[in-house]
């Protein structure tokens, strides 16, 4: 893996457009068509066009918000230490496959994933399953980094946390 550019403080404007240079581990999981939010025409267009798109969301906001929180748990749970990446990758064999990734795990050659999700979607994480596009998300972080393992770690608002 290549570190593409440190995010620490990075604007948001200019994060925008360097998720442009590439596929992100949020594109994959549009790009195989399981993403319900997003579509592989929505990620073509974004990374195709010369603007950047602002979105955000409350949703998008709290699971933002949550991040420290939900690696905090992973810690507590696991024993494993987390730090922030603080750098946007791309793969050496593949420089189109980018990955800005929450945690790495301190030790090991692996990376935690934190969501956040609400307790109508508990459904989706019940009994070791996991949303197929987080599932993908992972895989590609895998790819990127060359890791051996990928932890996702999910806090279901009110309700529960859980890991993969």
């Amino acid at each position: 893996m290549r570190k593409i550019v440190c995010t620490k403080n990075l604007e948001h404007s200019l994060w925008l457009q360097y998720r442009k240079q590439g596929i992100g581990g949020s594109d994959a999981g549009a790009i195989c068509g399981l993403n319900p939010y997003r579509t592989a025409m929505h990620v073509y267009c974004d990374k195709t066009s010369d603007s950047t798109e602002e979105l955000d969301n409350e949703a998008m906001r709290q699971g933002r918000e949550f991040e420290e929180y939900v690696a905090m748990r992973f810690t507590e749970a696991t024993g494993k230490k987390v730090r922030r990446a603080n750098f946007m990758y791309c793969s050496t064999d593949y420089p189109f496959m980018i990955a800005d990734v929450d945690r790495m795990v301190v030790g090991e050659n692996a990376g935690l994933e934190c969501k956040t999700a609400s307790p109508y979607m508990a459904e989706k994480w019940k009994d070791g399953k996991m949303p197929l596009s987080y599932q993908i998300q992972c895989y590609h972080y895998m790819a990127v980094c060359n890791a051996d393992a990928w932890y996702l770690a999910v806090l279901i608002y009110g309700k529960e946390f859980n890991m993969k």
